[in-house]
């Protein structure tokens, strides 16, 4: 089997910022919701039986307890963050599996469900659906890859070292030393990609960096190094069954109705009928 792990905070922020390119700043309040909807029920279509999405409950995780500047909800468009809590029950709602993070954050989410379904023997491929970097560090040789939706790219081990520098174990070491914008920390002052790059490869983990490499900045990068480094020890599920799609529930119907998009249940209903007679 192939589990499909999506990152569902990325995917209404895609949808959300995407639809604004045509509604003139005129949010519908569950269109980013609806977006992600069809983008799994789309997945379901083209043959994902089993599947899990990771949510930010809320924005903040424990991360900003060990970092002043760590990422939080301030400057998220209320539009936007009001549509965060009715993905969780949408999804749940649609038969999908849904992690809503709280401490941790839904990168740790996908972390830890490819961590889980990557030891079970009966999967074939793991495929975790983001673009983030930090994702990059839970790719294991071909069989647990990342997948850049807009651009169609798969990373798998080969793919993340040409595009890096470094393989993926080191992916934390390296955005500890070149700083991750997006999540708030800056990084080591003065070391950029290429740089960081070289080092890592010379050296290996931060850890092993000569006393003279980093100096008195040594600790700020295994800082950083700890905010870049993905959690893997919560469980999510007991058993990769557990990821299969069976079809929405019977709630779904009048929760799409709420949420304002006709397609969505008879959408659902006909993958869930193709889905079955693709199993019989």
């Amino acid at each position: 089997m192939v589990v499909h792990l999506v990152d569902g905070t990325y995917e209404l922020f895609r949808h959300f910022y995407g639809q604004r390119r045509f509604n003139k700043g005129k949010d519908a309040p569950f269109g980013a919701v609806n977006g992600v909807l069809h983008t799994v029920l789309q997945m379901i279509e083209k043959g994902a039986t089993h599947l899990g999405v990771a949510t930010d409950h809320v924005v903040e995780s424990f991360r900003n307890g060990l970092w002043p500047g760590y990422k939080t909800a301030e400057g998220v468009e209320p539009a936007l963050l009001a549509q965060f809590q009715p993905l969780e029950e949408a999804l749940a709602a649609m038969g999908v599996t849904v992690w809503p993070m709280v401490e941790l954050e839904a990168d740790d989410g996908l972390a830890c469900a490819a961590h889980a379904a990557a030891a079970d023997e009966r999967v074939e491929k793991v495929c975790i659906w983001t673009p983030d970097k930090d994702l990059a560090q839970c790719v294991e040789g071909e069989r647990v890859v990342q997948v850049i939706r807009t651009s169609q790219t798969i990373l798998d081990a080969g793919a993340v070292e040409r595009k890096y520098g470094v393989a993926p174990r080191f992916i934390p070491d390296f955005l500890a030393l070149v700083g991750d914008s997006a999540d708030g920390y800056p990084g080591i002052e003065g070391i950029g990609r290429v740089g960081a790059a070289r080092l890592v490869r010379q050296h290996g983990a931060i850890e092993n960096f000569p006393p003279t490499v980093l100096g008195e900045r040594r600790e700020w990068a295994l800082l950083f190094k700890k905010l870049a480094t993905l959690r893997t020890d919560a469980r999510l599920f007991g058993d990769v069954e557990e990821l299969r799609w069976r079809g929405p529930t019977g709630a779904f119907p009048e929760l799409s109705a709420r949420l304002g998009d006709a397609r969505l249940s008879p959408r659902a209903r006909q993958a869930a009928s193709a889905t079955a007679s693709a199993g019989s």
